[in-house]
């Protein structure tokens, strides 16, 4: 990282102006120059402005700054102990806040995809502004990473065209750098998903693939059955269901022989998703179970799993069965720190609560007040789907055949949508 660039990042991050830092050093003109890299300022202008920010210039330090950043961005990569990455990014946060490093831009550039694995959006998106001032310094490298963690940040807001856009920037940026096969099959198997959300079936298979590929030659078997469930979810959806199962039993395989629940559970989910679309509602309900049943699960993939486990036994019109798990999510409701998915799950067991109870004012008031229009807001097309169809249903059946109509065209409309996003 360019000394110029350096002292501008640490000038912004402190929140001071040129006019501050320039002040009896140098002219401001003279410091936009240096910020720029369009001069080479002498050792002792570079020494006083660093002063001034607080900064040391300490060559042997930063060989040890470097190191524990490599292994910080590494954890990030894996998502590992949110603990330990925290305490790792709090340790680098106060040596780089002394030390002058070259590891600095990637650093600031990581604490975006830090903030997206804590949950932080809010200042993820702070971050990504403060960087906007600094981004004409980016060297391929930093482009590449800074695109993809953009990307991340607008997937993680239902902003999936935007996301793939990023994706795609730093796709184009592969040929100008060096990376491990990994961190490019990582790029390919997010795009596979991200394909995956805007429907691009065909998109979605040829990256996972790509990543497949790539994991199999690193023995990365975990990810080669996240991209085995990408696949089972595309095929699916083209209705080869023989190949889905085909992918969610090889990814289950996978996750059975690496020991990992999270693989195993997330094959569960997408299997009953698959069997409750061709009707099979017990095959359905044997795998929500699966995912419910695995207390080691987090909260917030059992409180997927029983939301399906409800639609599913309300669609058999098992309403006894549909109450008791009910009443299961509402206590895991409770316990759940998932503030992103915590008012999807509360509108789900309430508008099942009030058909089942046939409440059909609070139904009718819930669903078309709030529900839905929170659903067209987050853009979750699947469950807009889902619930414009239960309440046209709903209307069919007290005789209320207009705004029936009304709901069927909204799920229609919506549907189309999806195809045609």
């Amino acid at each position: 990282m360019e000394i110029g660039s350096f002292i501008k990042l640490q000038r912004v991050k402190q929140g001071m102006t040129q006019e501050e830092l320039a002040d009896g050093i140098v002219s401001m003109s003279y410091l936009s120059k240096i910020e720029n890299q369009r001069t080479e300022a002498s050792p002792e202008v570079i020494s006083m402005l660093c002063t001034r920010l607080g900064i040391e210039l300490d060559s042997d330090k930063d060989i040890t700054i470097k190191e524990k950043c490599e292994n910080w961005f590494n954890m990030l990569f894996e998502v590992n102990d949110k603990k330990e990455i925290t305490e790792t990014y709090n340790e680098l946060s106060e040596l780089l806040a002394l030390v002058r490093s070259d590891s600095l831009m990637m650093f600031e550039i990581h604490k975006i995809r830090y903030f997206l694995i804590l949950g932080e959006y809010d200042n993820a998106l702070e971050q990504i502004n403060k960087l906007n001032e600094v981004s004409g310094s980016f060297d391929s490298l930093h482009l590449f990473y800074w695109y993809k963690f953009k990307g991340n940040y607008s997937s993680l807001n239902s902003e999936f065209a935007q996301a793939m856009r990023m994706y795609k920037h730093a796709e184009d940026k592969l040929n100008q750098i060096k990376l491990d096969e990994e961190q490019v099959a990582d790029l390919q198997y997010t795009m596979a998903v991200t394909h995956s959300k805007l429907r691009n079936t065909l998109e979605s298979i040829e990256y996972a693939n790509k990543a497949i590929d790539l994991f199999q030659k690193e023995y990365n078997f975990i990810r080669c059955a996240q991209c085995h469930i990408v696949l089972g979810i595309s095929y699916r959806r083209i209705k080869m269901y023989d190949k889905a199962i085909k992918h969610y039993n090889l990814a289950r395989h996978l996750g059975e022989l690496n020991k990992s629940k999270q693989v195993i559970q997330l094959t569960n989910q997408n299997l009953g998703y698959l069997y409750s679309s061709v009707g099979d509602s017990k095959e359905a309900i044997k795998h929500f179970i699966e995912v419910v049943e695995d207390e080691k699960l987090e909260i917030n993939e059992r409180l997927l799993g029983l939301t399906n486990l409800i639609k599913e036994y309300y669609k058999i019109q098992n309403f006894d069965q549909a109450t008791k798990e009910l009443e299961r999510a509402k206590h895991l409701l409770q316990l759940s720190t998932d503030n992103v998915n915590h008012r999807l799950y509360e509108y789900i067991i309430h508008t099942f609560s009030y058909a089942i109870s046939e409440q059909h004012e609070q139904f009718t008031s819930l669903v078309m007040e709030e529900f839905l229009p929170y659903l067209q807001k987050r853009k979750d097309y699947g469950n807009l789907i889902v619930y414009s169809n239960m309440l046209a249903k709903h209307f069919e059946k007290v005789g209320r055949y207009k705004d029936s109509v009304k709901y069927y065209k909204l799920a229609n409309l919506t549907y189309e949508e999806v195809v045609n996003i």
